[in-house]
């Protein structure tokens, strides 16, 4: 193991309810410089539509990722052998004001991406996806995107107002911000009030997976077809939690029974090896609704296996 390189700290070397409250209590900077990849929190809940608590979602997750070791025993994947890493602190949003937010997110990546380094995303509601995707466009122009939600969030507008949870891949695509035929979206389900509630996305090339064809199965071969379409495209992963049944992430504003199992999403952040990895979120958490913290838990594991599939790290 390089010394050159941050670690976590260990739980022989502090007790796990103990340490630094970062992201698997790796150390702390101020900016990106110097880094290959960070994380980074985004507090908001300003734009749910639903339960509210998702503000608390970063804290909550750092929490539960003091659990987490530095080696990935299934993939082999050593990130913290590979990488610089370090646990940038919270975008600091206006709490009062969605649309400042916004810009305020927009201009933080800005200042992350001048530094090459690649964003991991603790949210925060589905909000933050849309001005994080201009601040990628700004760096890599538009990107392919792995989309896994129950939910579309393709909606025009919400009580009037375009921006908010259910509208961020609408407005990516008014923006030009996304490779429409490389993207895909995984895990929709639910009521609606139309089959345009997913078949919008269908109009603009988008690949849609609904959750009905998941069950039961593997994701493995899904995930071949993923990388086959996107290729060498810089590619945005954006995961919502609620994608998952509840049975496994109760803790979440917008729940939907008939998910994917905590195998399917391991299956699916995996199977992104390989893929020019440009950034990547968790959305969703909502801590006020996770009573045994175990959705936090799940949302720091797969944000750990996110840092295991950036490029240079994980092994293909």
């Amino acid at each position: 193991m390089s010394k050159n390189f941050n670690q976590p700290l260990g739980g022989n070397d502090m007790a796990r309810f103990s340490g630094p409250a970062t992201m698997m209590r790796l150390p702390t900077q101020e900016t990106a410089a110097g880094l290959d990849a960070c994380f980074v929190g985004i507090p908001i809940d300003i734009g749910t539509s639903n339960r509210s608590g998702t503000r608390h979602g970063p804290r909550q997750i750092r929490a539960e990722s003091c659990m987490l070791r530095p080696y990935n025993m299934a993939t082999g994947a050593a990130p913290f052998e590979k990488l610089q890493v370090a646990d940038i602190g919270d975008v600091p949003i206006n709490t009062f004001d969605l649309k400042k937010t916004v810009d305020i997110i927009t201009a933080h990546y800005n200042e992350i991406l001048t530094h090459n380094c690649i964003p991991l995303t603790l949210g925060g509601d589905h909000t933050l996806t849309y001005p994080i995707l201009r601040a990628m466009k700004e760096k890599h122009g538009p990107v392919a995107l792995v989309h896994i939600d129950a939910h579309a969030d393709i909606n025009d507008d919400m009580f009037g107002e375009k921006i908010a949870h259910g509208t961020p891949f609408r407005r990516a695509v008014d923006d030009g911000l996304l490779i429409n035929d490389k993207v895909f979206q995984i895990g929709l389900r639910g009521t609606g009030y139309s089959p345009d509630d997913f078949n919008w996305s269908r109009d603009q090339g988008f690949t849609v997976v609904q959750a009905e064809e998941c069950w039961g199965k593997s994701l493995t071969p899904l995930m071949e077809k993923v990388r086959s379409t996107i290729g060498d495209a810089p590619v945005y992963l954006s995961y919502d939690i609620d994608s998952l049944d509840p049975a496994f992430a109760p803790g979440t504003g917008t729940v939907e029974i008939g998910g994917l199992t905590i195998w399917q999403a391991l299956e699916i952040v995996r199977g992104c090896t390989g893929l020019n990895i440009v950034g990547a979120d968790l959305v969703e958490v909502s801590p006020p609704y996770d009573t045994s913290g175990n959705t936090a838990l799940v949302g720091a594991n797969l944000l750990y296996e996110m840092l295991c599939i950036l490029p240079n790290v994980a092994k293909t």
